[in-house]
Parts: C-alpha cells; structure tokens; sequence
C-alpha cells in the first residue's frame, strides 16, 4: 500500500509531452476540425432558415383627453407600474386568450406552419388507430395553434426600463413582422375594453345606489325639519335659533337701559350737588339746555341791564328801582324752581331706567331657561343633521362618479396603459441559423474533441508522466532504510507496522549525544531546602504483562483526551523518534496534532519537516518569528511540527516562562500537543510545566527494568503524579496503557 501511495507522489506530468504529441498527431487533429466544421456547414444549409421581428411597447400611464386639472386633483395621479407591474403585462401578453385572438384574427390555423397535425403522417395515423396517442384533430385549432405560437414567440421587458418587447420568429418575414404588429393592437383593445367593462360595471352599480341615497338624503332632511319645528328650534339666517336671537337681543337692551338708569342717576346728582351747595344752576349741562331756563334768564339779564341804568340817574328807593328788584328776584326764583323740576325730571328718568332694567332681567332670565331647554333640543338636532349632511355627501360622491363613469362609457374615451412606440418590421436577414459562426463552432468543437482524446491517450498510456527529482532519492533512501533494518534487526521490531515506512529513518539516523534544549536553561536561585525524597515501591514481576506500546500511549491519549504531553527521551534520538511515531499514530485519529521540537539533535526535525532550517521554537522565543512562521505541515502525516528553530539555544531558553505560556496557547487550538524534551532532566521539565500537574511519557525504547524503575522515581520525587511509560514495543495495543507513577 506504502508503494502505491509513492507512486501516485513521485510522478509529475509532461506538459511538454502532452503538447507534443498533438503536435505529432497534427494531421488528425486538422482532419477532425475539418469535418466537424463540413457537418456543421451542412447541417446549418439544411436547417429551414427562420426569420425575427420584434414590436416595442411603452407602458406607462394614460388619461382621456378630455379629464381636466380639477378631476385629477380629485382623483389623485394614479401610480406608474413598478417591476411587477411590467411583469404582470408581460404575462398578460403571454397569455391564452390573447394568442387565440391574434390566431382567429390572422387565421393562423389555416397556415400548416402553425397547425403541423393538420396532415398527420402515416405513423401518426397508426398510433392514433392504435390508441396510443390521442387524435390531434380532435382539439380546436385555436388549441393546436396555441403549443407552436408559444414557442415561436419571445416576451421579455427591456433592461432598467418600462418597454415590452414582442418577439416572434417564424418562416414566412412578412408574419414575422405582422404577428407581433396584431399582438400589440389586440394587447390594446383588451386593455382599452378591460377599462370599458369596469366604468360600465361602475356606472350599472352606481344607479340603484344613487336612487336609494336620493331616499335616504329625503328621509333625513324630513327628519331635520319635523324635529325643529316640535323642539320649536326655528333657524334664523345666521345659522342660529330663535331662543338665541331673542336671548341677544335682550341682552343687549338691558345693557343699553342700564347706561341709560346710571347716566340719569349721574345726572341728577349733579344737579342736587349745586342746589345743595348753594352753586349757580346754570353751569349745567341739562339745567343750561331747558329753553324755560333760557328764557328766564334772557328775562334776568334784560332787568339787570335795566336797573343798572336806572342806578345812575334814579336813587335806590325809587318805586322804578324797587320794582325792577323785585322782578329780578322773581325771575331768579323761578329759576331755581325750574332747576328744581329738572332735578325731578331726571329723578323720574333714572327711576324709569330702573323700572325697565328690572323687567328685562325678569326676562333675560326666562329666555335663559328656554335656550337651555333649546340647547338640549340641538342634540338631537345636530346628529339628525349631521346623518342627513353624511348621506347628502355621499350622494354627491357618488353623482360626481357616475357622471365620471358615464363619461367614460363611449368608444375610445378610455385609452390604454400602453402606447406602441416601435412597429415590428418585415426582416431582411435569417435570424437561424448563423451559417459561418455554427461553422467555426463546429470547427473548434472538432479540434478541442480530438486534443482531449489524444490527450487522454497519453495519459491513460503512461507516456506523459515523469518522474520527479524526489523520486530517485526516496528509491536510495528505501534501499538504505533496508539496509539498516537487515542490520540492527532489534530496532526494527521497535517499530510498529502501521505507521508509514519513512517513521524508519529516524531508526538509522547517527547515534547523537542525549541532550536537550531545556539543558541550556539557566539555573534557577533557590534557596529553600531540597525536600526529602521519599521512598519509592519497584514494580511489581506482574507489571512486565502490561502493553507500552507506542499504539497503546496513543490510544490512551485520545480515549483520555490528553490536550498537553511532556515527552521526555533518555534514550537520545532513539526516544524521539518513538515520540514522532506517536504523533503520526494520533494524527492518524482525525485529531489535530502538534509537535514540539525542544531536542538538542533536532531529531523530530529532520524526520517531519522539509528542512532542518526553518525557523521554529527558539526562534519565537528570542521575537525573531511569528506563531504563523513556526508552524510546518509533517511531510507523511497529517501532524504539524515546531521545530527546534535557528536561534541560539541560551538566549531563547530565557524565555523558559514565556514557553509554558505558548504550550497553552497552542492547547486550545490543537486537540493533542506534545512537548518533545529529548533527554531533559526533573529539574528542566518542572521549570516548563511550572509546577502543574501534566502528563509525562518516558520514551524507553528497549530500556531494562532498573533503568525504567529509576526514571520513574525521580520524576515522582519530583511530584510528577501521571506518568506514561513508552517502551515502543511492536505488538498492538489490547487496552488502556498502565502507567507507573511514584
């Protein structure tokens, strides 16, 4: 099996030989590119050639001339056709009803074209007699007109646009042109009639609705009257009742008659001031305006005058003199007399005002009772009113619709939503078949066929495939490893047969100094005392019975689900080499596998990676390389390796912490991660492990009893608890590895 899965690695393939041998075969090749591009010219000459013509549509709203501004601001601007609208037409232009239409139009029935069961062949006859197939004749010729017009005709929409393209292909160019010329019209006059039926539906509709909304807009206004007229509600012109009017007017006239009282109250008081006061009458208002007033004093002023003048020439008790005194002081108290009626005269008025003022608030207060009466009579007034204003509305909705729908009822009055805007034309040119492009087809169709074949040819025969430059060496190195096993045959039965061939080369690698990486640590400060080792129980004669194969380590870790191993080597090269063998076996488990090479020989290295060189561990910890640098694939197995790295051994292990930090890291991205010390000792493995509890393989290969006994004691003094004991013997495993633990 190992030899089959070399053979499929080490050979290549000669594109060189490839190319040349269709170069050889060149003769073929032009053969069979000329007679496919011949059968192609043939066969395009024979074909009956067909014709295309295409007729454009616009959809796109449309009103009637005649719809003005008004009647679409009531309406609203109906929306355009969205996507699915388009496709909608498109269906619609698809569908059965309107190819028949186009079909008993144009008479396409009668064309044998579209109806080719019209005159059946003898087979179909046959059949037919037969029963096993239904006699074509059988349906209308609409029906057998239907399948062939389908397949001739090609509806899509344009590109980002509201276009529809009618497409029809056919023998005959002028029907080519003409189908899809009528297919537009009809498309048309059903979209015009589907307008037409619905304003006549509507209009049929609205009639017996309107008739009946007349009635119950009747009804409602009787109802309206009849309840204000017994609510005695009557309605004045400004949309008021009588009770309020009256109530207005009421108030307002007491208003007025209480100014009036107060005014005559103010002015009487005047007046019984002065004549209180002892002041002259006459510098009021109402007492200067009465013409008696007036007159007397005019009479005053006369005998003043009088006997002023009489003063100078008569002595003050001449009977002349006397007399006109006495005059004087009658006029003046006739004056005052006249004051006094006037002061009387507005006494009255204000008590009259008073009077008035008081038999409008009686009234004022009666006309208030009614209008709240009135005022829970509106109520019910208003939801009458309110019932008869909705039924009046919605009869004028209706009214303006139906004369709408009546309006729209005569022929072309509805237009379309569509509009041609590209008639299809008779074509000139065949559409099919392309004679030169199905020749160059066929042409090139030939030449790739008869490369493949010949291509195929040289591969299946074996002469385009090499060997590769890695061939030869791993011929040497098989014969080498055969060699060495024929040599040290005690080390072949070390190794375990079902892991790959290779895993032998770590079997006949020079013998190399135990050593490890984990040596070149720095030694720590310590100065507590050393504990005391305690005693350690040899293992038991019935032990030697347990399986510490490398098998049996390997199922233990993956049945356990061990995430971290320290694999300590004492053995040098011999040790790690087992290790190695252990992560392929794991690998081999579907689990994801990794490595770490902290030898000093680099043995794991060189057995699973392409070269000793690349950089690894060392080279992480000195920050001379990144994680996704360090990481390499097995060359056999499907494990990955950290090697050992190119920096110096001191420096990195420095760093000794920072490694325990990338193990852990490296723990949560693999499922199984082994930590290959070589020959490390207790004090270099707890420095790496700080101190946690992992789990710790010895890999033994061939060691004895006493050798063994001792390891295991100096890790348990070391407070290693889970030790795994690797002795790389060759039979299977047939358990749970034991394990041996201070």
């Amino acid at each position: 099996m190992s030899g089959v899965h070399e053979s499929q690695q080490d050979v290549d393939i000669d594109l060189g030989g490839l190319f040349g041998a269709i170069w050889r075969n060149r003769m073929r090749v032009l053969l069979a590119t000329v007679a496919c591009a011949g059968i192609a010219f043939a066969g395009a000459n024979l074909i009956a050639p067909k014709y295309k013509s295409e007729a454009r549509l616009l959809i796109e709203t449309r009103e009637p001339a005649f719809t003005t501004g008004q009647d679409r601001a009531q309406g609203g601007e109906q929306p355009a056709f969205d996507e699915a609208g388009i496709a909608s037409q498109v269906q619609l232009l698809q569908s059965a009803d309107l190819i028949k239409q186009v079909a008993r139009n144009m008479k396409l029935y009668e064309l044998e074209e579209f109806d080719t069961t019209a005159k059946p062949s003898a087979v179909s006859d046959v059949l037919v007699l037969l029963g096993l197939r239904k006699n074509p004749l059988d349906l209308p010729p609409e029906e057998r007109v239907l399948k062939e017009f389908t397949e001739k005709l090609t509806v899509y929409q344009v590109e980002r646009s509201r276009v529809i393209a009618i497409e029809f292909a056919s023998k005959d160019p002028r029907l080519a042109a003409e189908i899809p010329n009528e297919m537009a019209k009809v498309y048309l006059s059903l979209q015009s009639g589907a307008k037409l039926d619905t304003n006549s539906e509507a209009t049929r509709w609205l009639e017996p609705e309107i008739a009946n909304l007349r009635e119950k807009v009747r009804e409602a206004e009787q109802k309206v009257a009849e309840y204000r007229s017994q609510s005695d509600l009557l309605q004045m012109g400004d949309n008021s009742t009588f009770a309020v009017r009256q109530l207005n007017d009421i108030s307002t006239e007491l208003a007025r008659v209480r100014g009036e009282r107060a005014n005559a109250e103010a002015r009487a008081e005047s007046v019984r001031a002065v004549l209180r006061n002892g002041g002259a009458p006459d510098t009021l208002s109402d007492v200067v305006g009465s013409q008696m007033i007036q007159r007397l004093k005019e009479s005053e002023s006369q005998i003043q005058g009088q006997i002023s003048d009489l003063s100078t020439s008569l002595l003050e008790g001449h009977p002349r003199l006397k007399g006109l005194r006495s005059q004087l002081s009658g006029i003046r108290t006739q004056i005052k007399a006249e004051t006094q009626k006037i002061l009387s005269s507005l006494e009255n008025e204000a008590k009259t005002a008073e009077l008035r003022e008081t038999q409008l608030t009686q009234q004022l207060n009666r006309l208030k009772a009614d209008t709240a009466r009135a005022g829970e009579d509106e109520v019910g007034l208003k939801a009458l009113e309110r019932e008869a204003a909705a039924q009046r509305q919605l009869l004028e909705t209706y009214l303006a619709r139906y004369r709408e729908a009546t309006s729209r009822t005569s022929n072309n009055a509805t237009p379309a939503d569509a509009r041609i805007i590209s008639a299809a034309v008779e074509p000139t040119e065949v559409s099919f078949p392309k004679v030169i492009p199905i020749t160059v087809v066929g042409g090139v169709a030939g030449f790739a066929l008869s490369s493949i074949i010949i291509l195929l040819a040289e591969l299946f025969s074996g002469r385009a495939l090499k060997p590769t430059a890695a061939a030869a060496a791993a011929t040497s190195r098989r014969r080498e490893e055969e060699e060495v096993v024929v040599e040290t045959p005690e080390l072949a039965e070390t190794v375990e047969e079902p892991v790959v061939h290779a895993d032998r080369e770590a079997l006949r690698e020079p013998v190399v100094p135990a050593r490890s990486l984990l040596s070149d640590m720095e030694p720590e400060d310590e100065d507590e005392e050393e504990p005391e080792v305690p005693e350690i129980a040899a293992a038991e004669a019935e032990e030697d019975d347990d399986d510490y194969s490398i098998a049996a380590v390997a199922a233990y870790l993956v049945e356990n689900d061990i995430p971290v191993a320290i694999s300590v080597s004492p053995s040098g090269d011999r040790g790690s080499a087992a290790t190695v063998m252990l992560a392929r076996r794991i690998a081999q488990e579907n689990r994801k596998t990794l490595i770490i090479d902290l030898t000093g020989s680099a043995c794991p290295t060189r057995l699973m990676a392409q070269s000793q060189f690349l950089p690894g561990i060392t080279d992480l910890l000195v920050g001379d390389a990144a994680f996704g640098d360090i990481i390499h694939g097995d060359r056999l197995s499907d494990a990955h390796i950290i090697p050992r790295g190119n920096a110096n051994t001191r420096r990195a292990m420095r760093g000794i912490d920072r490694l325990a930090m990338v193990v852990d890291s490296l723990s949560d991205a693999y499922d199984t991660v082994i930590v290959e010390c070589g020959a490390a000792e207790v004090e270099g493995v707890r420095r790496l492990t700080r101190d946690q509890q992992m789990d710790i393989i010895l890999s033994l290969p061939g060691a004895d009893e006493d050798e063994v006994v001792e390891l295991l004691t100096a890790f348990g003094d070391a407070g290693y608890s889970e030790i795994v004991l690797m002795t790389g013997e060759a039979q299977e495993p047939s358990g749970h590895p034991g394990r041996r633990a201070a």
